[in-house]
């Protein structure tokens, strides 16, 4: 339903221009009256005020659609990993029933699953414990604390003033970022 002020400000638009009309309709339509009118149409009445407008102006709009939930009703251990996997509760209950309440989608895991389509869950519980074993793959912004953090592992008594040293060194001379004994000959350089 159109407000009173929306319909009265028409009425004095339509005597200005079609444009103009138009401009205030885009403006001054609540949501709510903009999902009102796609209801009426049999329309989505989902999305932001321009999504709605332009559908109510039959203009295209890139809708945004779900992918197919492709998971299977029953999981069983020769049921194969389906494409795009999307890891939901039936996974999970199925993963629990097999590995204990400890399981947990790991980033690692979830990679695994989306490369192995194809492969059967069977195989997924065989490869699990030995890709969550291995050392996660930290992303470029991680670099700086997974190196610390093998400075203190690797060393002892030194401190963060000197593993910082180490750490600028390194990246100075564009070298991979992984501590190495030999990082530590910028410390004795001082």
């Amino acid at each position: 339903m159109i407000s009173t002020f929306t319909r009265y400000t028409l009425k004095v638009f339509r005597l200005c221009s079609m444009d103009a009309t138009i401009s205030f309709m885009r403006i001054y339509q609540t949501k709510a009256e903009l999902q009102e009118e796609c209801r009426k149409k049999e329309l989505s009445a989902n999305g932001s005020k321009e999504e709605l407008y332009d559908r109510l102006n039959g203009k295209a709009s890139v809708q945004k659609t779900k992918g197919r939930d492709n998971t299977p009703s029953l999981i069983t251990d020769d049921t194969i990993i389906e494409e795009n996997i999307r890891c939901s509760e039936k996974h999970r209950a199925y993963f629990e029933s097999r590995l204990g309440r400890s399981f947990t989608f790991k980033v690692q895991f979830q990679r695994w699953l989306k490369d192995n389509h194809g492969k059967t869950y069977l195989d997924a519980v065989h490869a699990y414990r030995d890709v969550c074993k291995a050392k996660p793959d930290a992303g470029p912004q991680f670099e700086y604390n997974a190196y610390i953090r093998e400075f203190f592992s690797e060393t002892e008594g030194l401190t963060l003033s000197d593993a910082i040293k180490c750490w600028k060194h390194k990246k100075k001379k564009c070298l991979h970022p992984l501590f190495e004994q030999e990082d530590l000959s910028v410390l004795k350089g001082e």
